[in-house]
């Protein structure tokens, strides 16, 4: 009776692995496809116990989309391990791109074993194409003619490893700014960590890249500021961090702000005389007493701010805001990271935080009429540090702010900190969606306006993205706004990347049409992608 009933089920469930209802699990990756990179896994199949032991023969891959033409090559890989992808193992050859792609091989399905279509894109393509997985079906043998019709799956999105681990003999790219300049170049800003992923104090520049075909192509990276061997100490003493870029269409300056410390002072406040190349001493500017009260170079963190008037091929000394900028009781005055913002009147704005005279983290504004003399806002709110700023329809100025109350907090009150002014920070209010809105956990975060014409007529819209979980650093999410912030539809938002990052982001507009975003993504420090205004609108 035991052996009818074994033979029974394995002959029902043979036979529901014929007619297509079992075998193989199919689960896509919604990660971006990376130009620069020689493997990209975006699908996993996932082959059921039952077949356990078969021959897997073949495994056919009907494609879809604009971006078949984009693509360079085709593979499958085994793993043993479901979330490490392997290329040790092949499964058949390496394919040119067509409609249907027939991979052959006679491979021993193992009780635990994973296997990964892979993408290697050309060396340059068109950002806003796409491509789909159409069907599957698979072939083993003795049992023959199982298919996989997996379930509606959304199409791979194309995007450029701008900079990868590594690039330029530098360890990690960290905290992107991106703008486009009155000629229409894209300048993305970051920090190029030389040494390690560790924040300040270390061997960090702010690096540059440019793109003057809409982010399709780069140039190789410069180095906007670098402040060397200053006072006499090593590089990884004179760290410059958190770059912010704002470019001025009407004067045609592009500015960028970052933060540079110079040695270090230890957990009691004190700068540390004697350090050289040897020395292993570190302290950041948001941890204990790292940045302190006063201006001078060995008190506090400086507010470093350069010049570009060549659409950010070179760059001025900086000059040094600190003492203008920071009230002397406070910790630490900084920029945030991202980008600023040019007010309908004319006035520049930066996004700023610091530290109080009692160590508190805070975040507002600065704002100039020309670029020279720069005024500091209000705290918008405490116990918050990086945001960054948008103006909305009726000439304010919002500010959405990553809030450290978020670290303890999953319930329905978890969401980015949101503040009003219309003073340009000297008073703050609440805007509506303030926590429990866009949910966060404690990263930054990028907005930015668009502006767009529709039927004849001017609007806007405003973009945000951040990893959207309350947890992890995960789910690289764009979503949009057409009421200046009150709602974020969810059919208009976009999942980029689902995988676990650092999760830093910088939106901004490549032009009318068109979005460009560079995040620190799960698959390279930092990626760009595109999106077309189109897409945000129909969706």
């Amino acid at each position: 009776m035991k052996r009818f009933t074994f033979f029974l089920f394995l002959f029902l469930h043979l036979g529901l692995i014929a007619f297509g209802q079992t075998g193989i699990v199919v689960s896509q990756l919604h990660i971006p496809v990376l130009v620069g990179k020689d493997t990209n896994p975006v699908m996993k199949f996932i082959p059921e116990k039952i077949l356990t032991g078969l021959s897997l023969q073949e495994i056919k891959i009907k494609l879809k989309g604009t971006g078949l033409k984009d693509i360079e090559s085709l593979s499958i890989f085994y793993s043993a391990n479901s979330n490490e992808f392997s290329t040790d193992k092949q499964f058949g050859s390496t394919l040119t791109p067509q409609n249907e792609l027939n991979f052959s091989d006679h491979f021993v399905i193992p009780e635990k074993g994973y296997l990964w279509l892979s993408v290697k894109l050309k060396n340059k393509v068109n950002l806003l194409h796409q491509l789909s997985v159409a069907d599957v079906s698979v072939q083993t043998s003795p049992k023959s003619g199982v298919l996989v019709m997996p379930e509606p799956l959304t199409p791979f999105r194309f995007g450029v490893a701008l900079r990868r681990h590594n690039d330029d003999g530098v360890h990690t790219y960290r905290i992107p700014g991106l703008t486009n300049t009155s000629k229409g170049t894209l300048l993305a800003v970051y920090d190029a960590r030389r040494e390690s992923s560790r924040d300040l104090q270390g061997d960090i520049n702010i690096g540059l890249s440019r793109s003057t075909d809409g982010g399709e192509s780069w140039e190789p990276m410069r180095i906007a500021m670098d402040r060397g061997t200053w006072g006499g100490l090593p590089q990884k003493f004179n760290g410059i961090s958190d770059p912010c870029i704002l470019a001025d269409p009407k004067s045609g300056k592009i500015y960028l702000a970052a933060l540079w410390m110079h040695g270090v002072l230890d957990k009691e406040g004190k700068w540390m005389e004697g350090l050289t190349e040897t020395s292993t001493a570190w302290n950041h500017q948001w941890r204990e007493k790292g940045s302190q009260p006063g201006f001078g170079v060995k008190e506090t963190t400086q507010f470093l701010l350069a010049e570009s008037t060549d659409d950010g091929i070179t760059w001025s000394e900086p000059i040094n805001l600190t003492e203008q900028c920071k009230q002397k009781e406070w910790w630490l005055f900084a920029p945030a990271p991202g980008h600023g913002i040019v007010l309908d009147n004319g006035i520049l704005v930066f996004p700023a935080q610091g530290r109080s005279n009692t160590g508190e983290p805070f975040s507002t504004i600065m704002s100039s009429v020309d670029g020279k003399v720069w005024k500091v806002g209000q705290p918008a709110s405490t116990n918050t540090t990086e945001n960054m700023a948008v103006q909305l329809s009726d000439g304010s100025v919002m500010l959405n702010i990553r809030d450290n109350r978020n670290r303890q907090d999953t319930t329905a009150t978890n969401g980015r900190a949101v503040c009003l002014t219309s003073d340009l920070g000297q008073t703050w209010q609440m805007h509506p969606t303030n926590h429990g809105t866009l949910i966060e956990p404690v990263c930054m975060a990028s907005i930015h306006k668009h502006i767009y014409t529709e039927n004849g007529k001017q609007k806007s819209m405003l973009l945000f993205v951040n990893p959207n979980s309350k947890t992890k650093r995960e789910k690289i999410t764009l979503k949009v706004s057409f009421d200046d912030g009150k709602t974020w539809p969810q059919k208009h938002q976009i999942l980029l990347d689902e995988l676990s990052g650092r999760g830093y982001s910088c939106i901004t507009s490549v032009d009318e049409k068109t979005i460009g975003i560079v995040y620190e993504s799960s698959q390279a420090d930092l990626v760009f992608q595109k999106i077309s205004l189109d897409e945000l609108l129909k969706r």
